[in-house]
């Protein structure tokens, strides 16, 4: 910018720069929401193995009415982003695998124009995810999250950045949840109505065994606590391409049934 500014000329143009700015960084997320859906199941699986379009990672099946609270926690990843816009979310949360809800939180990272975009968002499923303003994510970080059924249809979330110490709690409403599963979720979201492709996420770390944070991937089911690998409906959720191709895959729970591993093997696009 050249010339001479005097007198009241400067005011108005340092308030379009900084309207500028402001649009800017409104804009800098991408225009559609990206959704966290329930499991789309893919194929046969077999023994205590399923096979989905979206999710990769754990889930503790039961009978309706009584899964009423999970804990999860995982490190953020490190994305890897190439031209391709591609989306990865990592997340804990209740119902999804086997019913139309799912009450849930996490962190998700958005692949745009060759750089990693990385927040924390909330959702009550069929509502839409809510970006959770001024939390912080980084790769590295380790986050916590419970989902707690408090009664009448109300859920307690509360998500936390144990690295950073930063700490969110909402609350909402949920019609018809069944309350019949907990997960531990890697996820491709959609956008759009449409499967987004995965993100890069190299390997992705779940449960207290790589987070040092107790009591997670744990769920209470039936009024009792346990590790994900307590409970004999557990399942292996493996997330696949239409045409069959794995796209992320879990490892095997550690030995006290709580951690696991996901990597990511393509895009699926």
């Amino acid at each position: 910018m050249t010339g001479k500014m005097t007198g009241n000329k400067l005011i108005p143009i340092l308030v379009t720069l900084t309207l500028i700015a402001v649009v800017a960084v409104a804009t800098a997320h991408a225009p559609a929401t990206p959704t966290m859906h329930p499991m789309i199941k893919h194929g046969v699986g077999y023994a205590s193995t399923v096979y989905s379009l979206n999710w990769a990672g754990y889930a503790v099946p039961a009978r309706e009415g009584t899964v009423i609270s999970v804990a999860g926690s995982f490190i953020v990843p490190s994305v890897t982003c190439t031209r391709q816009t591609t989306y990865v979310a990592l997340w804990a949360g209740l119902d999804g695998y086997n019913d139309s809800t799912v009450e849930q939180a996490g962190i998700a990272v958005e692949c745009s124009g060759g750089k990693p975009i990385y927040w924390a968002w909330y959702e009550f499923y069929p509502s839409p995810s809510v970006e959770i303003s001024g939390f912080t994510v980084k790769p590295g970080d380790v986050i916590y999250v419970n989902v707690t059924y408090i009664g009448n249809g109300e859920f307690n979330i509360v998500i936390k950045d144990i690295t950073r110490g930063e700490t969110y709690t909402v609350t909402g409403s949920v019609s018809g949840a069944l309350l019949s599963s907990a997960e531990c979720i890697l996820e491709r979201p959609t956008v759009n109505g449409q499967l987004t492709a995965l993100a890069n996420f190299g390997t992705a770390y779940f449960g207290q065994d790589y987070t040092d944070v107790i009591g997670t991937c744990y769920a209470t089911v039936g009024g009792s606590t346990a590790t994900f690998g307590n409970y004999p409906s557990t399942v292996e959720i493996i997330m696949t391409a239409y045409n069959g191709k794995i796209l992320a895959q879990p490892s095997t729970l550690t030995t006290d049934g709580s951690s696991f591993t996901v990597t990511y093997i393509s895009s699926g696009k």
